[in-house]
């Protein structure tokens, strides 16, 4: 039998309406009349051996890992550029790729950076090879290497659904100005962040029993401020060498103008990010209660964080001469988000093995960022530092009972605190090179993703420079 998943898509697309994001509920669609009504509304534009949905740092990595490997690979993204939280979130840098001089996460995602660099759009702080980037070059950058590696694209194109035999997914159904389109796969990976397309399966995910998730902070950039100076200098650059990276003069005075009544916003940080460009930076400061898979409470957090970016911009204005002239340039399409759904994997990745660096057998990729959890209220941080990096199983990468799903990126099987390290963008595009060779390696051994040789896909991605 033939599913769709999402109740009342099919009805909604017979009476010729978009397909609305609803509670990933099954209905059955075995009628020849039904299939060939979805034929209709959703035809067929592609047939992939692998079909990658999000195009940030795992989906863009984990497509051309695929597609190098000898497989047809399709990656759908919503915006109309790749990069994902870096270039839709303006998240810099990207974190973390070595501890003290030595790479902990190499391969294709150690080839970007490499190659933006050469480009004039990225600048490696080593020790811990935090690296800052220009926003524009790095859309290019991997822009350019998914192309180069065959990969076809879908962008403007947002999943509104999935097809399903059983627990196996046939097809992912997109909206874009064609109307809606459907893509058929032989395996699918999920890097969305959100686990959006496990969501539609779906697949189990991680409970939170007490509903907390860490905030969202919406990051801008402004332009106009003294680069030069020697608070900027001490604060903008990340690798550890001139103090924390968090901006402590500016959060000192802040905090004290809190407590003396000058009402603002809660805050993170602040951080201030280098952006290759002299007099800009990208501030990380904003901080609100979100959940994004909900779109009501996720639209009203963002317009509230939106006006927090004007607040903290005047009081950076007023109280600080490296800010008296900056203005703000822009802001990130979107809501920076640091957690929302991890899917119930085969194994699920805790903080003690994480902590302890406990290797596992089937070991695919590492991280060293700290365990880095924001209160959801307020202005604290809890910050964990690693003392060797830590390693993450293939079986974090696939569900039970879910024969063609892998997914990369933010929404593996963790726990709370694990998922605060392994968040980060170096960690999530490890992820993605190992479910891109995973992917590969079922297409071509007509393999599920629990049936391949977990050794094989270890050596395929220590081939690739993964360092495990």
């Amino acid at each position: 039998m033939e599913k769709i998943s999402r109740k009342l898509f099919l009805k909604r697309a017979v009476a010729g309406l978009a397909a609305i994001a609803v509670a990933p509920n099954l209905i059955s669609c075995d009628s020849i009349q039904e299939q060939e009504e979805l034929r209709k509304l959703a035809p067929t534009v592609g047939s992939y051996d692998v079909v990658v949905i999000g195009g940030g740092p795992a989906g863009f990595i984990a497509a051309i890992t695929a597609a190098r490997q000898g497989a047809k690979v399709a990656l759908i993204e919503r915006y109309g550029f790749l990069g994902g939280m870096a270039t839709i979130g303006y998240v810099a840098p990207i974190s973390v790729f070595a501890k003290n001089n030595e790479l902990v996460i190499g391969g294709i995602p150690w080839e970007f950076v490499k190659r933006l660099e050469g480009m004039g759009g990225a600048f490696i702080e080593w020790p811990k090879a935090n690296i800052d980037f220009d926003i524009e070059l790095y859309k290019l950058c991997c822009q350019r290497m998914v192309l180069e590696a065959g990969v076809e694209l879908y962008m403007h194109s947002a999943m509104v659904g999935c097809q399903m035999d059983g627990k196996s997914i046939c097809s992912v159904i997109i909206e874009n100005k064609n109307g809606l389109e459907t893509i058929e796969g032989k395996t699918f990976i999920d890097c969305t962040g959100d686990g959006d397309l496990a969501y539609m399966a779906q697949v189990p995910m991680q409970p939170n029993p007490d509903g907390e998730l860490q905030p969202s902070s919406f990051c801008f950039i402004l332009s106009g401020v003294d680069t030069d100076s020697e608070l900027l200098n001490k604060c903008m650059y990340h690798n550890g060498i001139n103090g924390p990276s968090q901006c402590r003069p500016v959060r000192e005075k802040l905090l004290a103008m809190k407590a003396a009544g000058v009402e603002m916003p809660d805050f993170g940080g602040p951080w201030f990010n280098n952006v290759m460009h002299r007099g800009s930076v990208a501030v990380n400061m904003t901080r609100r209660a979100a959940d994004s898979t909900n779109n009501r409470n996720f639209t009203a957090a963002e317009c509230q964080l939106r006006e927090d970016i004007f607040t903290f911009t005047k009081l950076l204005k007023e109280n600080f001469k490296e800010f008296k002239d900056c203005y703000v340039a822009s802001t990130a399409p979107q809501a920076g988000i640091r957690e929302s759904r991890r899917i119930l994997g085969v194994h699920t990745v805790t903080a003690d093995e994480y902590v302890s660096a406990f290797q596992y057998e089937d070991s695919i990729s590492r991280g060293i960022h700290p365990i880095d959890i924001h209160a959801s209220k307020g202005t604290s941080q809890v910050r964990i530092d690693l003392e060797k990096p830590a390693y993450v199983p293939y079986r974090a990468l696939i569900a039970p009972d879910y024969p063609n799903l892998l997914v990369a990126g933010r929404c593996i099987s963790t726990d709370r605190q694990a998922l605060a390290s392994l968040r980060v963008m170096a960690s999530c595009m490890g992820t993605g090179q190992a479910a891109g060779a995973a992917a590969a390696q079922c297409v071509a051994n007509n393999q599920t993703v629990h049936q391949i040789d977990a050794k094989v896909l270890v050596e395929t991605v220590r081939r690739l420079g993964a360092i495990i």
